[in-house]
């Protein structure tokens, strides 16, 4: 069954993958024109602007769906692992309810605490000399997310066997803020956004970022559910 929830899983992370992509062709890009648009007139000041490896013909388009694609199929594969490891230890939970379920605290803890603290930019916004900085600051942010996550997981099963089930709940959930609240004031801060910056296109595109990942996570859960519904009860003795 495993294998079979694994392949689910991909063909879930892809058609998501889809879904979130075509959200961000509507919503995100044009926002990223715009900022882009920006960096243009820059250039034209006098700043340097930074060379564009690949144009936004393709960036928009089937360069679009390609790394989502990939990234989709890459997280529906990993998504339907942690499903199976989790089936049948939660208690009676419906496998489209674990599902959709498990797709909410992924988007918490990868996705949303992450992007509180260093959330996601447009072009014309940042400076290419921080680019490393930057780039480990925020998967240091994601990875202590994670592990903030594991560690509160692990304190709710500790306190099974004597603390009530919305108490443990409780209990995790503020074991998991004060780590990552612990962390979010020990990384470094990075404001490098422009003063002449537009603030709405700012807002706008953070809000698109977020939303995009949000719908993958939402199609790609809701779509994995139903085909592990389907093959828990055909596997059902």
């Amino acid at each position: 069954m495993m294998k079979t929830l694994l392949w689910r899983g991909m063909l879930a992370g892809l058609a998501g993958a889809f879904a979130a992509a075509t959200f961000a062709l509507l919503f995100a890009e044009p926002r990223i024109d715009a900022a882009i648009a920006l960096e243009s007139r820059h250039a034209m000041a006098g700043m340097a602007a930074e060379p564009e490896l690949v144009g936004r013909a393709v960036q928009k388009t089937w360069g679009l769906f390609t790394a989502m694609g990939l990234y989709g199929t890459a997280l529906g594969g990993l998504f339907a692992i942690v499903f199976g490891g989790l089936y049948g230890r939660v208690g009676q939970t419906a496998p489209r309810t674990l599902a959709l379920t498990l797709a909410i605290a992924a988007f918490v803890v990868v996705v949303l605490v992450p992007a509180i603290k260093y959330p996601p930019t447009p072009p014309a916004v940042g400076l290419h000399e921080t680019v490393r900085l930057r780039t480990a600051a925020w998967f240091a942010m994601l990875a202590l997310s994670i592990a903030a996550a594991v560690a509160a997981g692990r304190l709710q099963r500790v306190m099974a066997a004597r603390v009530a089930a919305t108490d443990r709940l409780m209990i995790a959930g503020g074991a998991y803020v004060a780590i990552v609240a612990a962390g979010q004031l020990l990384l470094p801060s990075i404001d490098e956004v422009p003063a002449d910056f537009p603030a709405t296109l700012l807002w706008q595109f953070r809000l698109a970022a977020i939303a995009t990942q949000a719908v993958f996570w939402l199609v790609a859960a809701d779509l994995f559910g139903r085909a592990a519904s389907r093959i828990v009860e055909w596997n059902r003795p």
